[in-house]
């Protein structure tokens, strides 16, 4: 893939990029001056972030545990095998499996406490969710309308970030660092079109050896007026 049609994807995401967070701005300038529904809103945030954190602490302990198991398994097997003759080896083993069980009594006490902690702090969204909701009734379906919009919003610029991480694989650093330049100077527009010939944001007419140049996409071209870099599909 060439830089020129890299550098127009990203530019492409980007822009989808740029219309979500300035919408997603003006929906939160509209329902910050509703502090009741702030709070609420702040309460679902608040709450769905333990719950990660809850629930993520729970995997990481599950896997713990069951690493734990396996290891007593192989120790265990280790032990009556009959592969082992020597005493002090055998009486190390043993030592080994009590240890490695004592470890795995913990671990499962904190599993339980884990468990218990994400089952606590589902419940806390869940109340949370019920408190929004009850605001939303109160304020009516624009503001219901608003807060939903929201949050497809913040799951789309989640799915963007992900195509941005992807489309940016590709790309080199020195073509990137131009089109981060560009992006900066030239109000989120780095790359561009032609169109009948002419750059698609400044409207500066290409002379034909300038459209052909534009055309060779094996290496990036710059409009000679605005200084965006131009993509001829």
């Amino acid at each position: 893939m060439s830089s020129a049609l890299g550098l127009y994807r990203l530019q492409q995401i980007d822009s989808q990029m740029d219309l979500a967070r300035v919408r997603l701005e003006s929906i939160r300038q509209s329902l910050a001056n509703d502090a009741e529904m702030q709070e609420a809103l702040s309460r679902v945030e608040s709450a769905s972030n333990v719950q990660k954190d809850a629930e993520k602490h729970q995997r990481a302990v599950e896997a713990e545990a069951q690493s734990q198991r396996i290891k007593i398994e192989q120790t265990e097997s280790s032990l009556y095998s009959g592969a082992v003759h020597n005493p002090k080896e055998l009486q190390d083993l043993q030592r080994d499996v009590v240890s490695l069980k004592k470890h795995l009594s913990t671990l499962e006490d904190q599993l339980l406490e884990a468990m218990l902690a994400s089952e606590s702090a589902v419940g806390t969204v869940n109340e949370a969710k019920a408190g929004l909701a009850q605001v939303e009734s109160r304020r009516g379906d624009q503001t219901k309308h608003l807060t939903s919009e929201q949050g497809e919003l913040l799951h789309r610029i989640e799915r963007i970030d992900s195509e941005r991480k992807a489309a940016l694989a590709p790309l080199d650093g020195a073509s990137l660092e131009l089109y981060e330049s560009l992006r900066r100077d030239r109000r989120g527009v780095a790359v561009t079109t032609l169109s009948d010939g002419s750059c698609n944001a400044c409207g500066h007419t290409l002379t034909p050896a300038e459209q052909q140049n534009a055309r060779h996409n094996a290496q990036l071209f710059r409009c000679p007026t605005c200084g965006r870099i131009l993509f001829s599909n």
